[in-house]
């Protein structure tokens, strides 16, 4: 008979501890029940205890499981609690809380802490005190010319996935798409979720993280959202009644993109101030590095929509400011989860940068973003500039074609600091006889022009409708 696996209950002997004495911040091995591609479901991990409450008789605890997202969380009862490995919070110092002895247990505190670390050792402050200038690795990068030479190998696969990606050094703003970033304020209510389901359209979707909607609504199992002005309802009754007197069927902005079934829609958040705060709350149950920010006048919304015979559905969005100091094309970006791995989020980044190309600028969304956000815009920049130097044109004696950083930026309107870090990231950029050489080997090339074919939907810039405005000469928005 095979040997049966055991639990870490059954297989240590430490005693274990009343339930009642496990609160918050406690770290306890939890079986895991909600179940990801890498972690089966009903295995134990580390989670720390957010919130605990009375169900009945028993306990129920809301737990973070320290090595996966925070869109994993939830409640869990007492019988999934290892009580034998339970570890109590350090106790607080007399000079205060030390962030290396009571966050060691957390990877993406240490990790957060290192980044801390190089990055005030790397950085210089700008004139003007708006933000950092990041330090290239390679110096002066944009003034060397890049061969791109088909012949040369390297071992590292220029094409492999970006799950690894660390984020770019670079200081996040304080406010973005209606949304602010808050990295201190990570209170208990903030951090669990409060919203139990929601339904838009025809989806019925969990959410993620927590977003402050009416206290009122958070008892509901289901909470009821327009799919067109995204107003929230407590129940469904209350929906078809709304239905009956909402008369749009599209985001109320102007259409300034449309092929085939695909529109795009511009929103001002001055003018259409329900909406923009309506599409914030409903972002911010998908969005973890955001808390919400009411004011949406500086920003522009715009939507992407499919459409049919009843109407044009939301997909996703991105904003972005009026007048960004920093030249960032994206604030806020965001696909629904029933349209994610669709390739949905590719064409809003797509879509950003060809308003980007029409303002004749470069531009760069603001930092932080999240994982997802992370993963398709390095998928987005190396698609890019890889379809640019594989098409880029060869001389008449087929001689190696050069081309420079600044050449890549312009034509695609990705900014310096991107491009190269995409280059470095990919391994691509290599000192050959006195030069940067970009290398590409045939195997890459294939593995590119066969993700690109996945692309079903691009952007067609003839398409586009849309006039860039100087909002600096009109007045306050």
């Amino acid at each position: 008979m095979a040997a049966r696996e055991t639990s870490p209950k059954e297989a240590s002997s430490s005693p274990a501890i009343a339930i009642e004495c496990v609160f918050e911040g406690c770290h306890v091995p939890v079986r895991m029940s909600s179940g990801v591609d890498t972690c089966p479901v009903d295995d134990w991990n580390i989670a720390e205890v957010i919130s605990k409450r009375k169900n009945g008789y028993k306990w129920e605890f809301y737990v973070h499981y320290l090595s996966f997202n925070k869109r994993l969380d939830e409640w869990v009862s007492e019988d999934s609690l290892d009580l034998e490995k339970v570890r109590l919070p350090r106790k607080e110092s007399k000079a205060g809380l030390s962030r290396q002895t009571s966050r060691a247990a957390s990877p993406d505190v240490q990790q957060l802490d290192s980044k801390k670390s190089i990055l005030s050792s790397n950085r210089k402050r700008k004139a003007n005190g708006a933000g950092i200038e990041v330090q290239l690795h390679i110096p002066n990068i944009s003034s060397f010319t890049l061969s791109i030479s088909p012949y040369l190998h390297f071992s590292q696969d220029p094409l492999c996935s970006p799950s690894g990606a660390t984020p770019p050094t670079q200081q996040p703003r304080t406010s973005s798409g209606g949304m602010s970033h808050h990295p201190h304020q990570d209170d208990a209510i903030t951090r669990m979720k409060n919203i139990e389901q929601i339904e838009l359209g025809r989806f019925r979707i969990k959410p993620w993280y927590f977003s402050p909607y009416p206290q009122e609504l958070t008892t509901e199992p289901v909470v009821y959202i327009c799919e067109f002005c995204l107003k929230y309802l407590k129940s469904l009754k209350c929906l078809q009644r709304h239905k009956t007197k909402c008369t749009i069927h599209h985001p109320p902005g102007n259409e300034i993109y449309r092929k085939d079934n695909i529109s795009f829609f511009e929103i001002d958040g001055r003018k259409n101030k329900p909406y923009a705060q309506n599409l914030c709350l409903l972002a911010k149950l998908f969005l973890d590095h955001k808390t919400l920010y009411y004011d949406t006048d500086p920003f522009l919304f715009y939507i992407m929509t499919e459409y049919d015979s009843y109407g044009f559905h939301i997909i996703g969005y991105f904003s972005k400011e009026k007048e960004s100091s920093e030249d960032y094309n994206v604030a806020c970006i965001l696909t629904l989860p029933p349209y994610q791995r669709m390739g949905y989020g590719k064409v809003l980044i797509e879509f950003s940068y060809e308003l980007s190309k029409i303002e004749n600028k470069t531009g760069s969304p603001e930092k932080p973003l999240s994982d997802l956000g992370l993963l398709s815009y390095r998928s987005y920049w190396a698609a890019t500039i890889l379809e640019l130097i594989v098409n880029f044109d060869r001389t008449q004696d087929d001689s190696p074609p050069t081309v420079t950083i600044n050449e890549i930026c312009e034509q695609t309107s990705i900014r310096k600091e991107d491009a190269v870090s995409t280059l470095q990231y990919l391994n691509l950029v290599q000192y050959y006889r006195g030069q940067y050489v970009i290398c590409l080997s045939d195997e890459a090339i294939q593995k590119h022009q066969k993700a690109i074919t996945k692309r079903k939907i691009r952007i067609d810039p003839k398409c586009i409708k849309w006039t860039p405005k100087d909002w600096s000469r009109r007045g306050k928005w």
